[in-house]
């Protein structure tokens, strides 16, 4: 199993990024994949989650209504669009997968690499 982020970098605060996930070595649509973000001196923290199908997403609440996540099973990728950044969005972003529902993503025990994502004027 391999998992890919991309897309961080530096952005104002009000300002939009979109983080890719490219996923391989499993069967893509059966598995539920999630976004983890931790910021410097903090945990790790689920920000959030969607189903294989793409018809069930979940959200921390400090992100909701900020944060979309959406799924291309063609494609093998998963996607964060955030919206109207704020400088405590500022964190290395983390997508993880390996269970069939977002109910255990806190157990799913492959982690792909970072993306880092500031948020600074």
């Amino acid at each position: 199993v391999q998992l890919q982020a991309s897309g961080g970098g530096l952005v104002q605060p009000g300002g939009s990024l979109r983080l890719s996930c490219v996923a391989s070595g499993f069967t893509f649509d059966a598995y539920a994949v999630a976004w983890f973000r931790q910021a410097p001196g903090k945990g790790r923290e689920r920000v959030s989650c969607v189903s294989g199908s793409g018809g069930s997403t979940s959200y921390a609440d400090s992100v909701k209504g900020r944060f979309s996540v959406s799924r291309d099973n063609a494609k093998n990728t998963v996607y964060l669009q955030m919206d109207s950044l704020k400088s405590e969005d500022t964190a290395v972003y983390y997508c993880r997968t390996g269970g069939s529902v977002c109910s255990i993503a806190d157990l799913f025990p492959y982690w792909g690499r970072g993306t880092q994502v500031t948020v600074s004027s």
